[in-house]
């Protein structure tokens, strides 16, 4: 009789600083990137709506909390990244993609400059996504110089995302901060409550330390709403997210970001690129700057001035019942056939919306595909992105 094989053990779910707090309210918790983390608390529904109509909170705990400091901390950065990073202003912050030499991306990340400019170091807050954290750390950690430090404070700070039109003044209103001031994609440290620093702290080199008797306040977020993310000390974290939720922030979970930032057609790294495809194809030109040397920049170069075979598309359908998901397969006119790489139900629109790779010449808003749908062919159109256009973000 032969022996059985070993069984292979479940890797433990990490948990972020907030599991307790997603526990006493309730929430679904689910595994997301080897992370346990919350689908939704009440319904996905109920939290969408508040994040459009009033304020949510969200747990990002889970998102990678890396930081790069050194003299030559910015050129490592800029290198690695389709950001100038080394003209940034301190406390500005920029969303940007960090590729492989054939320009493909490896992930989607923001990076905040922290140091005050008043001493040679350089020092950075880094954010790529939970799936990508440890790859995007160790790519830093190879091409970096010899006076430049990487580290990541997972389970030493929690990030949340306070989102909604109330937003704004729900942080005044609880913590006693003047947000006016703060530019859209830009970052300060803000006194905990009963502390005594000054909003016009120089934004220090290190975290968790820096956050002692502060929180770092980022003008940003993944919604398309006005709303701001907060980095607080792990052991400050539930407190903080308790105080949100007692002023009227409804906690929100992963369902609800999906289908937010669905609407306004952002990309989530591991269904709508996954080291297959170039900004260019994913049309986000705006945010390479080509006016720097970095990874991946020939490849670039070469697919804006040729163009690509493929170009990412926004898809509206509207027959009743049909919701596309990622995978679906979409004809397009010519026998073109491709996969949804995002799609769900749009609560704003009341229908139907997906994300999907399109020959080039089928990308022009009004085109109409197929897409199968249980079994069935289902009528859709290319339409122009954003799906929800609401309010601008920089107000």
């Amino acid at each position: 009789m032969s022996a059985a094989p070993p069984s292979k053990a479940t890797p433990l779910l990490k948990k972020t600083p907030l599991i307790e707090f997603h526990r006493r309210h309730g929430a679904h918790l689910v595994p997301f990137a080897g992370w346990e983390m919350p689908l939704y608390y009440t319904s996905i529904l109920a939290e969408h709506k508040a994040v459009r109509e009033a304020v949510g909170l969200f747990d990002v705990s889970h998102m990678g909390l890396l930081t790069a400091n050194g003299g030559r901390a910015a050129e490592l950065l800029g290198r690695r990244t389709t950001a100038n990073v080394p003209t940034l202003v301190p406390g500005q912050a920029r969303y940007t993609f960090l590729l492989e030499s054939g320009g493909k991306i490896v992930d989607d990340l923001l990076i905040t400059r922290l140091d005050d400019g008043t001493e040679l170091t350089r020092s950075f807050f880094v954010v790529p996504n939970a799936s990508r954290a440890h790859e995007v750390e160790e790519i830093l950690r190879q091409h970096r110089a010899p006076d430049t430090e990487v580290d990541h404070w997972n389970g030493r700070a929690a990030l949340l995302a306070v989102q909604g039109p109330l937003s704004r003044s729900l942080l005044e209103r609880t913590f006693g901060w003047e947000l006016g001031d703060l530019p859209f994609y830009h970052a300060r440290f803000y006194p905990t409550p009963g502390g005594t620093q000054p909003k016009t702290r120089a934004l220090g080199p290190r975290i968790p330390a820096a956050l002692d008797g502060a929180i770092l306040v980022s003008r940003t977020g993944y919604t398309g709403e006005l709303g701001y993310e907060i980095l607080v000390r792990a052991d400050r974290a539930a407190a903080t997210a308790e105080r949100l939720v007692t002023g009227g922030a409804v906690p929100t979970g992963l369902g609800a970001r999906d289908s937010l930032r669905l609407e306004k057609g952002f990309l989530l790294s591991g269904q709508d690129f996954h080291r297959d495809r170039s900004p260019i194809e994913a049309g986000q030109e705006r945010f390479v700057d080509f006016e720097h040397v970095f990874v991946g920049r020939p490849a670039l170069e070469k697919e804006r001035a040729e163009g690509t075979a493929e170009r990412l598309a926004g898809i509206e359908v509207t027959t009743e019942g049909a919701i596309p998901r990622h995978g679906t397969t979409i004809r397009a006119p010519g026998g073109a056939t491709v996969t949804a790489t995002s799609g769900g139900i749009s609560p704003g629109l009341g229908h139907g919306i997906a994300l999907a790779y399109l020959p080039r010449d089928f990308t022009a808003p009004g085109t109409e595909v197929t897409l199968e749908i249980r079994g069935r062919p289902v009528p859709g159109r290319v339409v122009t992105l954003p799906f929800v256009k609401g309010r601008p973000t920089r107000t």
